[in-house]
């Protein structure tokens, strides 16, 4: 869940949403069923950007009207005046029951996942920050991002590129996965991301876990000390943006290999007040 405070359902007005496109993204021999899912609505009240999530309805259980999950925007359209269309990253979960041992199908995962196109889904949102883009093109962006935790760069590479026509500054890009084959659009099936690599200002940096089997997690911590040099530079770069998506257990590795290339916690605890301070630290976790 996103670490930013969310109303709840019954705080927000219910919106809809058309499934419009749905396609898997992890090859067929991974373990992994990840899904990048294409809605429309026609809401005009819905004003949303990238790195901002929304509370998906799924059917409840026990009793209960609605099961939630909060999903991070993968992409916005504003179409026109009346229609938004907007992505998310949606992997497939089970989680295991503390008592019984039995594993189970994650209600909202597995709902959206089997959606058929043109099925209609109800959300409220968007909550949280925007991933904003600053207005100065010098300035470097540094992004960490974990599993679906990708999805809003995907986002912002795409509006930096493509829709504003290019970036001065550097923009480093470091994801983790548990193996090669979940490199969410950087794995030979999806190389959505490759297509800015022949850009002089964009470079991206893939680990994965050293023990996928074991569900070690993805040692993204790993490549950012490889490219300490470049990465203290940037974090200590009065204009740099961080941005930073993924689960919650990240964000202390993350934030200890910025103390570790620092040379300490004091040094990081000092940049990461003046990141705060000049709202250029930008975190979504779930």
């Amino acid at each position: 869940m996103p670490s930013t405070d969310t109303p709840t359902a019954d705080d927000q007005r219910l919106l809809t949403a058309r499934l419009i496109g749905s396609s898997r993204i992890t090859p067929p021999d991974s373990p992994e069923d990840v899904r990048h899912m294409i809605f429309s609505t026609d809401d005009a009240g819905f004003d949303a950007r990238i790195g901002q999530c929304i509370q998906i309805m799924a059917p409840g259980q026990f009793g209960n009207q609605h099961h939630t999950r909060l999903y991070s925007l993968a992409h916005i359209d504003h179409v026109d005046a009346q229609h938004t269309e907007f992505s998310l990253l949606v992997r497939r979960c089970s989680y295991l029951d503390d008592f019984s041992g039995e594993r189970y199908a994650g209600v909202a995962s597995n709902y959206l996942c089997d959606l058929p196109l043109g099925s209609v889904v109800r959300f409220s949102g968007p909550s949280g920050h925007p991933f904003s883009i600053p207005a100065n093109r010098q300035s470097p962006l540094l992004m960490v991002g974990m599993g679906t935790g990708i999805a809003p760069f995907r986002g912002l590479v795409n509006r930096i590129y493509d829709t504003l026509g290019g970036w001065d500054g550097k923009v480093r890009l470091f994801y983790g996965a548990r193996s090669g084959l979940e490199m969410l659009y950087m794995n030979d099936q999806n190389q959505d991301l490759a297509n800015y690599f022949d850009q002089s200002t964009f470079k991206a940096f893939q680990a994965v876990s050293p023990r996928p089997h074991f569900d070690e997690p993805p040692a993204v911590e790993l490549a950012i000390e490889k490219n300490a040099a470049e990465v203290r530079e940037m974090l200590q770069e009065a204009s740099t943006q961080v941005y930073i998506a993924g689960p919650h257990a990240m964000l202390g590795r993350v934030e200890d290999s910025f103390a570790n290339i620092l040379g300490g916690t004091e040094a990081w605890t000092h940049i990461r007040q003046n990141l705060l301070a000049s709202g250029r630290w930008h975190v979504v976790l779930y």
